[in-house]
This record gives structure tokens, sequence and C-alpha cells, in this order.
């Protein structure tokens, strides 16, 4: 199955350039390129891709508000939009999450993280920059006193080892293919155990893995 992207960004380089990375994907196709938010909901309703990706700083409409129109609440079979920005303002992060973005990314972003995300964003799943997530969990998490316990409630089902490795590693913000390298193990493998750990965790992907992690003290910093 091929994942249809839009690309909105006012940069015809950054365009070109997440159109080249995305065009060595056998599963992937750009199906519109286009530099303005006016355009990206436009051509967005239109085409109905897979995967938006939106830069926030755009002429006619930003990026945030072409966000809502196309995923937020209320809207009728809403649309996979990732934003992909320069800017790493904790007021986009939360507003571009607010108005029904199931990603965010920085521009400095590897091409595999580009990929991954594009691919998570395809099936409604969140992931948000690695660099972004740490600080963002790491600010929203309780403040814990000296001996308190950092735990909410027991697990029906434990995390084993391996699991707790890697819930550790997604919480200080690693991809997939840096746990697979420090941990010895197949990107598969990576993947079997945060399907475990979401599972026992009872919570819907990676983000929410984190913010468990931070939460419960798993992770400190």
């Amino acid at each position: 199955m091929t994942i249809r992207v839009l690309i909105a960004d006012d940069q015809e380089m950054i365009r070109s350039a997440f159109g080249m990375i995305l065009g060595t994907q056998p599963d992937m196709e750009v199906v519109a390129s286009v530099a303005d938010g006016e355009s990206a909901v436009e051509q967005a309703r239109r085409l109905r891709p897979d995967v938006c990706l939106l830069d926030i700083r755009m002429p006619a409409l930003d990026g945030l508000e072409a966000t809502r129109l196309l995923a937020g609440p209320g809207v009728d079979a809403p649309l996979n939009v990732l934003i992909a920005t320069t800017f790493d303002l904790d007021e986009y992060v939360y507003r571009a999450l607010r108005n029904g973005a199931c990603g965010f990314l920085l521009k400095d972003m590897s091409p595999a993280l580009l990929i991954e995300a594009v691919r998570a964003a395809s099936t409604g799943t969140s992931l948000i920059s690695p660099a972004v997530t740490v600080r963002l969990l790491s600010k929203l998490a309780p403040a814990r006193q000296a001996g308190e316990s950092t735990v909410d409630r027991p697990l029906p089902e434990p995390l084993t080892d391996r699991e707790l490795d890697v819930v550790k590693l997604v919480a200080n913000g690693h991809t997939n293919d840096e746990i697979g390298a420090k941990l010895y193990v197949s990107v598969a493998t990576v993947k079997t155990h945060l399907a475990n750990a979401q599972r026992k965790l009872a919570v819907r992907n990676r983000v929410e893995i984190a913010a468990w992690a931070w939460r419960t003290g798993v992770v400190t910093g």
C-alpha cells in the first residue's frame, strides 16, 4: 500500500529535500507540493492524502490554522497532519496537537526520523521529535520528594527488564534505530518490545509510553 503525501512549505528547497527523501521509499508517493497554507488545505481536501506534511510559518494561512481546518475538532473525516518546523517553541507544539496534528518534527531531523514519522502518521499514530518530547515531558513530570513512590499503580502485567530498557530509551528521545544500536538488537525486536510495552501500559503510542515513563519516575532526566 502506497502512502500518499502532501508537502506544504514556503521554501522550495525544503519541499524539494523532503520530496527527495520520501521519494526514495518504495511505499511513499508525493502527490502534491505547495507553498502556502491555503493551497495546502485546498489540495488536501481534493486529493485526500494519507499524510499532510505542513510547515508552520507559511503565507496566506499558517500551518497551525491549516491543521485545524484539516484535522481539528469537529472536522468530518479528518486527515493525518504532520508538522515540520524550524521553530522549537512549546506554544507551537501545544497548538499543533490541540488542532489535531498527529506529529511534530524539527526540520533538522534525520531522514530516517522523517520517514518513520510519515509512516506513523499514515496510521494516525503520534510521533513527536525526540528533542521536543523529552523537553515537554520533563516539564510536565511532577516534582517528587525524596522517598516518594514512583509508580502510579502496579501493572497487571509488569514490563520485562528489556522492555523497560526500551521504554527508558524512548522516553529519552531515541529512535528505533538508535535503540537497536544501543541494545544490540534488531529494529524488529525493538518494535516487538514497544508493542508489548504499549499493550501492558494500555497506551496508544510511543509518546504516551514516554509520558508514562516520565510521570512515574522511570526516567528522571
